[in-house]
């Protein structure tokens, strides 16, 4: 949910202000596609774009294909034709770009940047440039603030989804990150018994293969025993080394 209850104010607990992504002249239908499925695994739906290089470019099947899952922030997506239709009803809008302009709004990287906003405003824009050109300096100086990923100096230049995505996951982890819910099925150690059992049966396998000698044992068993016990191994893991074990004893 990126858009606040009316009656909400900055400084109210759990308030999230309202948020658009906009593309600023997109060249690439797969872009907008990507752009809008990274969007909505950070829990974003308002997307506008600004004089895209097709008309159609919210129905075309590359862009379809790439929302994998997204169709419906396709649906609502708005095209037209300025940055300032863009940005009509929004209180701030951050424009995004490699490099620090010479004249134009302040530049801070997202992380130190975007907590800032918390408390100050009740909607925020994120602003992206084409593929190729980025923003122009007309459409940085129309913004309140600049936001640049770090990355190498020499080649800095980001995919237009990705860059997308990263700055969602900022915006997400400042606003309060969706929990992690752990999918692992239960594990369950195994105990002294299993342990014991399994060790007895490589002992007998040992002794076969010649590996280990009954008279001259020089602590072999309790060596393993104590790997064992580092390990920690599950129930399932003790069931296998018993049947490579089994496996082995059955070899002529």
């Amino acid at each position: 949910m990126d858009r606040p209850v009316a009656s909400d104010t900055p400084d109210s607990p759990g308030f999230v202000p309202r948020t658009r992504f906009v593309l600023v002249r997109p060249s690439h239908p797969g872009n907008v596609g990507a752009a809008a499925r990274a969007m909505k695994v950070m829990g974003f739906s308002e997307l506008v774009l600004v004089q895209p290089r097709f008309a159609d470019v919210l129905c075309q099947e590359d862009t379809v294909a790439m929302a994998s899952g997204a169709a419906d922030i396709l649906v609502r997506a708005r095209i037209v034709s300025t940055l300032d239709e863009a940005l009509e009803g929004m209180q701030m809008a951050c424009a995004t770009a490699m490099t620090p302009r010479d004249f134009g709004p302040p530049t801070v990287a997202p992380r130190s940047g975007l907590p800032e906003l918390l408390g100050r405003v009740t909607s925020v824009a994120f602003v992206f440039g084409s593929e190729r050109l980025g923003l122009s300096n007309e459409d940085v100086q129309r913004c309140n603030l600049c936001l640049s990923i770090p990355t190498r100096p020499d080649f800095g230049s980001l995919n237009l989804s990705q860059a997308v995505q990263l700055i969602a996951y900022e915006w997400r982890e400042t606003l309060g990150a969706y929990p992690v819910v752990p999918r692992t099925r239960a594990v369950y150690r195994a105990g002294h018994d299993a342990v014991a059992g399994a060790l007895e049966q490589w002992r007998e396998v040992l002794v076969e293969l010649e590996f280990l000698d009954p008279q001259v044992p020089r602590k072999l068993m309790p060596r393993l025993r104590q790997l064992l016990l580092r390990a920690e191994p599950t129930v399932e893991e003790i069931h296998i080394l018993r049947g490579i074990a089994r496996a082995v004893k059955k070899r002529p």
